[in-house]
């Protein structure tokens, strides 16, 4: 007796539509909607799949919006032969229609086109095609570095610190009294948080506009920088005690700060906002501009009317700071013989 053993057969079988893995497909129907601001700021994005969009303050929709100038049944979006189709519903404020170059206001059904901006109420949607081509990729500048750096917790304790120190050894030279510790580090504390009031506005508005606020590296940045300028300060008095009153480098020092400025209000724009490189740029020179040019009107309209007796100033520096050297009295008699010679020797010639 011969014992074969047979393999049955599988059954046949068929899967439900549960069973099937889903594979997407691209269809022309597919349509991206982009909640914007005035400025075409990206505030929400809707990618839907079907041949009719309903937009509105109704919730049944398939957009809601909470704009009270929009109807609640305010416009429809139509796939028909191939197209997009835009129709307001009667609505009460009416809907424009802003192509690339035109701008016109919807009294009938109208084709949309990709990139198109719908206003509805005080709303604005773009509308984009699923081939719409996206912006190139922005590398990292070479700045991401240094505010890596700078925003790490030790590095703003760090900077902080050391302006404190600097605001406490400042208020202690400018007190004609005596003058205890506490009320040094009160000064130099109520000093830091003034300061600390420039990075925080930046960080509040950056969040605001839908931005990372970045408050570490926002005040990293800026107390660096204001430690910067302080030096730029000292550097300033030093260069003006050692050289002449005309002097090309006394000149150029005094344009330090207004670069630090620039740059300080340039990085802030970098890390807190998104925004194209000239606009940065444009920010930045407006900032630099009102704050230095008010500041130079107001020291200008404080300035005394014109006195023919001369004044000097009368500062009182360390001896360090003395960089040139000094002429003994034989030298500086010796060089101003030398001066009127010369100057009686030019009013003869003429």
């Amino acid at each position: 007796m011969e014992v074969t053993n047979k393999i049955p057969e599988p059954e046949a079988f068929e899967l439900s539509a549960e069973q099937v893995p889903s594979t997407r497909f691209t269809d022309h129907n597919e349509i991206i909607i982009e909640e914007v601001t005035r400025n075409h700021k990206l505030l929400h994005r809707h990618r839907l799949k079907q041949n009719n969009v309903s937009i509105g303050r109704d919730y049944n929709n398939d957009i809601i919006l909470t704009d009270p100038h929009i109807c609640p049944q305010h416009l429809s979006l139509n796939y028909v032969q191939g197209a997009w189709q835009l129709a307001d519903n009667n609505s009460v404020n009416g809907t424009t229609l802003e192509s690339e170059n035109t701008k016109q206001s919807l009294s009938e059904q109208r084709t949309v086109n990709d990139g198109d901006v719908i206003v509805l109420g005080k709303s604005q949607l773009r509308i984009l095609f699923s081939d719409h081509k996206v912006a190139e990729t922005v590398a990292f500048s070479p700045f991401e570095s240094l505010i890596d750096i700078v925003r790490n917790p030790i590095a703003v304790f760090i900077s902080i610190a050391l302006f404190m120190l600097i605001a406490a050894n400042i208020s202690y030279l400018n007190q004609q009294t005596a003058i205890n510790i506490s009320q040094i580090f009160v000064s130099a504390f109520s000093m830091s948080l003034l300061f600390a009031l420039w990075p925080a506005g930046v960080a509040l508005v950056s969040h605001l506009t839908k931005h990372d606020p970045r408050i570490l590296a926002q005040l990293g940045i800026s107390f660096s920088f204001f430690i910067l300028m302080w030096l730029s300060d000292l550097l300033e008095k030093v260069i003006s005690f050692n050289s002449a009153s005309n002097s090309m480098l006394g000149i150029v020092i005094t344009l330090l700060p207004i670069a630090l400025a620039f740059s300080l209000f340039w990085l802030n724009s970098y890390i807190g906002f998104h925004m194209p490189a000239k606009r940065r740029l444009f920010i930045a020179f407006a900032i630099t501009s009102l704050l230095f040019g008010g500041s130079y009107l107001l020291q200008y309209s404080k300035k005394p009317e014109f006195n023919p007796h001369p004044s000097y100033n009368s500062t009182i520096m360390a001896p360090p700071f003395l960089l040139a050297p000094s002429s003994n009295v034989d030298e500086f008699v010796e060089q101003s013989n030398k001066l009127f010679d010369k100057a009686s020797k030019a009013a003869q010639a003429d």
